[in-house]
């Protein structure tokens, strides 16, 4: 009998336990939607070296944000190594200056400089403009509310999403990209939008080539790579080439004399 009720209180425990997971999910997801919009704060971070870096010191191009902690032995380090290709590959296609990613570890007591410096070196991060950073309480806190990253501390560490912040050049909170695995359209294409302008006017030359390049930058599911599709200029080309004949033709036809008309066979 006591076996049986000991069974019974584990299943309680456990269904209980879901249900308190679900119910965080669902609030940690709300939370992440109603911070779009928002502008970063004038928080500072340490970098590995211990030098303060400003948030924003990053404005004038989009940037990424994560959120993890590095005693993590599951989730943070699987969305790190699957944002590498990612952010290798929108480097690759945008260029490597046009955007920042920074790593900022939540764990404040734990996730020091030193132990962000290793969590890069563990997981292989080499790329140009991706930064890891340590946060004290305050700063953290600041940041977490404005992208909308909650944090939820359970036994041997912490629940919260995987989930990466894309912030605009002004510094402000314009997409969620969720999931522990990324494909590179997820991550690059909300990029292309800031980095390209897609609702920017076009208010100079610049301005049109960025939306040529917006349009003409796509992704090839089979190789996994973006590329420059020419083939958008060859059909304009063939298109202006057609117009401008039939034109000729039109305005020919119009200045021909009319049959009768002296001076003409």
């Amino acid at each position: 009998m006591r076996v049986f009720f000991a069974f019974l209180l584990l299943v309680f425990t456990v269904v209980a336990a879901t249900a308190q997971t679900a119910d965080r999910a669902q609030q940690a997801l709300k939370t992440s939607q109603a911070a779009l919009g928002q502008p970063l704060p004038e928080a500072v971070l340490t970098d590995p070296q211990g030098a303060p870096v400003s948030l924003a010191s990053f404005r004038g191009k989009p940037l990424l944000i994560t959120l993890v902690y590095t005693s993590c032995a599951d989730v943070c380090p699987t969305l790190i190594e699957s944002l590498y290709p990612a952010v290798q590959e929108a480097q690759s296609a945008l260029g490597t200056g046009s955007f920042s990613t920074v790593t900022i570890g939540f764990d404040v007591r734990n996730d020091t400089p030193e132990r962000m410096r290793l969590l890069a070196r563990e997981r292989g991060v080499d790329l140009p403009n991706w930064q890891f950073l340590a946060a004290d309480q305050e700063n953290l806190d600041a940041i977490a509310r404005a992208v909308g990253f909650a944090i939820y501390s359970r036994p041997g560490g912490y629940d919260h999403l995987a989930q990466v912040s894309v912030v605009d050049k002004d510094g402000k909170l314009y997409q969620q990209v969720y999931g522990a695995v990324f494909e590179p359209p997820v991550i690059v294409e909300p990029l292309k939008d800031l980095v390209f302008g897609r609702y920017r006017p076009l208010a100079n030359f610049q301005g049109i080539i960025d939306r040529i390049k917006l349009f003409c930058t796509v992704y090839d599911p089979n190789s996994g790579r973006y590329y420059f599709d020419y083939s958008l200029f060859a059909g304009i080309a063939i298109g202006l080439f057609c117009l401008g004949l039939v034109l000729t033709v039109l305005v020919r036809e119009w200045r021909r004399p009319p049959p009768g008309t002296p001076g003409t066979a």
